[in-house]
């Protein structure tokens, strides 16, 4: 088990050095070595590559720019971040019931650790790589880093101070998953971010710049939906760097891209760095010259950080606590595949071979460089307190006058930027061939079954008015309902970023609504009407109308409330048919004599509300009475007639559908409230 790996001793280190970079390694342990110092502190310089330092990065020989987007600098600290989750056991049911035989407590709880005491600097102006294999817990340290969740334990310090809101929104987050508006373009997603964000003179040549940077402009017209995985990974980094953060997180920003495109885009992140941010990236196998750009490497494995320093320095600590490749390998490659527990390429340790070198590096770590890297994090914690004031950054008060000057548009503006932006949206979801094909079919449909139904003929017209009502209750409920549980994950990331409020957003989004929900129903009853002649007046065509439109609207609003208070497509599909089954069910056409017991649930449905008032429309004064009279179904069309107009009048029906719409809209914001960005 031994010969699997390469275990040496100090002694044998100068031996294998050859297999690797010969001279800088052999020129670190020759001055380690050599230096004039006590036997401890010379094993612990061996040991400890050099940390970090804020003070001495490379931007600090550099000015930053003056201009007023130039990013505040922000240097991230992170002590001891720790995150578990709860795993609940859920055993079959003969066990569920000796479980509950044997002892009357709850069932059992895990707890899974996916970080254990995480620390480190994210210094400005330094472009820090995250390292380990799948299931290291990197993507849930950098949502934690980026304020986008919330660790069980430590805390995250900006320039020295405990981090803020007001701090988070200036931390740029690329989530390993792109999200972005599918069919908007290139150009459009990134204009409309810099339109939120930016003074109006600087957006086009913002967008021009942030484009050409990142070899977008041979897509700029092509929807985002069209383009490929590794441009769409860079229209999500431009989307960030348009918002100008002080420090930015990316995860995973080179998975499919090749190698070229890859060291473009980590040269992209370097020159994000230089400019003065803080810029921490997973990076999935880097190749060795862009290793060589990354200024800290943070490797990782199974939650904990086994390796935190200079990336050049790397090589040379495994080598002093005994892991030497035995041929020149990639960095990258070597410290992945220690953090796997393998030491050569060529080689397959078994599973207690692994075990046994993730155990030997996590405690190699903690004896040797957690202590320094603590110690470095202190000191620069301490330097950047001293500094904090001159920031602006040391107190709330100041944190609040940064909060303000980085969210630049005022509330009109931005409501008028994402209604054009969500008519622009919308427009390819709402007008797609199979939604209109649905509707035109289902006019002509039931035009042919009602072709030129007579109004003597009461119960065939009660018929078609019920079944339009049955048509756009539930076909707009259902198209609503699925709203805001698929914009949750951007609108929550772009709140996040502080781009807008959420009431601009609901405004926008309810505005935008109105004219793409009521041009499919203005055709459905430009069909229909005519084509079963309905009364003629224009009068009543035109009140018709109104009373479709307003009932789409209405039965829009509790596909939105229902969806944003489950937040969950699926589940929000199952309520919403249990909802509208209940509705049609007490509308007044399949049933006169409702239980007492459920008579009720009849003055919640709007398309109860909805029927009665298109009977009002059709039938005027003792006409339905004149016709009853002439028809042979005269007990059973006066019955129906009598639930449904008797009960309500006119004016509390429209009343009624005013109230809930309004209402259904107000509840669809409360519970957008509620969720936490």
């Amino acid at each position: 088990m031994v010969s699997s790996f390469l275990f040496k001793s100090p002694s044998h280190v100068h031996a294998s050095l050859p297999h690797l970079q010969t001279s800088k390694s052999l020129s670190f342990f020759l001055s380690s070595l050599s230096s004039e110092m006590p036997a401890e502190q010379m094993i612990s310089s061996k040991s400890n590559p050099q940390l970090p330092n804020p003070a001495t990065n490379r931007s600090s020989n550099q000015s930053l720019p003056s201009d007023v987007t130039s990013p505040r600098p922000l240097s991230l600290h992170f002590l001891d971040i720790s995150y578990r989750v709860k795993l609940t056991t859920n055993p079959t049911a003969s066990g569920r019931l000796n479980t509950i035989l044997s002892s009357p407590s709850t069932p059992s709880s895990q707890e899974r650790s996916i970080l254990d005491g995480i620390t480190g600097t994210a210094a400005a102006g330094e472009l820090l790589a995250v390292l380990g294999p799948s299931g290291s817990g990197k993507s849930t340290f950098l949502t934690i880093l980026a304020g986008r969740n919330i660790p069980s334990s430590g805390s995250i310090l900006a320039n020295g101070r405990k981090a803020t809101r007001s701090i988070f929104r200036r931390i740029g987050f690329v989530p390993q998953d792109d999200v972005l508006y599918p069919h908007l373009t290139v150009s459009e997603t990134l204009t409309y971010c810099a339109m939120l964000r930016l003074p109006a003179d600087r957006v086009r040549d913002s967008v021009e710049g942030v484009m050409g940077e990142l070899g977008l402009k041979g897509c700029g017209q092509t929807i985002v939906k069209g383009v490929s995985g590794g441009e769409r990974k860079r229209v999500a980094i431009g989307h960030e760097m348009l918002v100008n953060p002080s420090a930015v997180v990316v995860d995973e920003p080179t998975s499919g891209l090749d190698s070229t495109a890859a060291g473009r885009m980590v040269e992209t992140l370097a020159g994000m760095a230089r400019k003065g941010r803080a810029v921490v990236a997973s990076i999935h196998q880097p190749a060795s010259r862009v290793y060589n750009m990354f200024d800290s490497v943070m490797l990782m494995a199974e939650g904990r950080c086994v390796y935190y320093g200079r990336g050049r320095d790397a090589l040379d600590y495994f080598a002093s606590i005994g892991f030497v490749s035995e041929i020149y390998v990639n960095p990258a490659d070597f410290m992945l595949d220690l953090a796997n527990g393998v030491t050569r390429v060529d080689n397959h340790a078994d599973t207690a071979d692994k075990a046994h070198i993730k155990q030997s590096l996590i405690s190699s770590y903690n004896k040797l460089l957690a202590p320094k890297v603590k110690a470095s994090v202190n000191s620069s914690i301490a330097a950047s307190m001293a500094s904090a004031e001159s920031l602006r950054i040391g107190s709330e008060r100041s944190g609040e006058k940064e909060a303000k000057d980085f969210t630049r548009t005022s509330w009109l503006k931005q409501f008028s930027i994402l209604i054009r932006r969500s008519l622009k949206e919308r427009r390819h979801e709402t007008f797609n061939s199979l939604r209109v094909f649905q509707v035109i079919a289902a006019a002509f449909l039931a035009g042919s079954m009602w072709w030129h139904s007579s109004i003597r003929n009461v119960q065939d017209r009660l018929g078609l008015l019920f079944f339009i009502s049955i048509f756009w209750g539930v076909f707009a409920s259902f198209n609503a309902v699925f709203t805001f549980p698929q914009e949750q994950v951007i609108v929550n990331k772009e709140r996040a970023s502080g781009m807008y409020s959420l009431s601009s957003y609901f405004m926008a989004r309810m505005a935008g609504d109105l004219p793409m929900e009521l041009i499919l129903p203005t055709i459905f009853v430009l069909i229909i009407y005519w084509m079963a002649s309905l009364r003629p007046e224009l009068g009543a065509f035109l009140l018709t109308m109104v009373v479709i439109l307003g009932y789409v609207l209405v039965a829009q609003g509790l596909g939105l409330a229902i969806g944003a208070v489950i937040m969950n497509a699926k589940q929000a599909s199952t309520v919403i048919t249990i909802t509208m089954l209940a509705f049609l069910l007490t509308g007044g056409f399949y049933v006169q004599k409702v239980p007492i017991c459920m008579k009720w649930l009849k003055y919640t449905s709007f398309t109860f509300y909805c029927f009665r008032l298109l009977i009002g429309v059709q039938y005027r004064g003792d006409e339905i009475s004149f016709y009853q009279g002439l028809s042979h179904n005269h007990e059973r069309i006066s019955s129906r007639e009598a639930e449904v107009e008797g009960q309500v009048s006119i004016m509390v029906s429209i009343m009624a559908l005013m109230m809930m719409f309004v209402g259904y809209r107000i509840l669809a914001y409360a519970a957008l409230r509620r969720i936490k960005t």
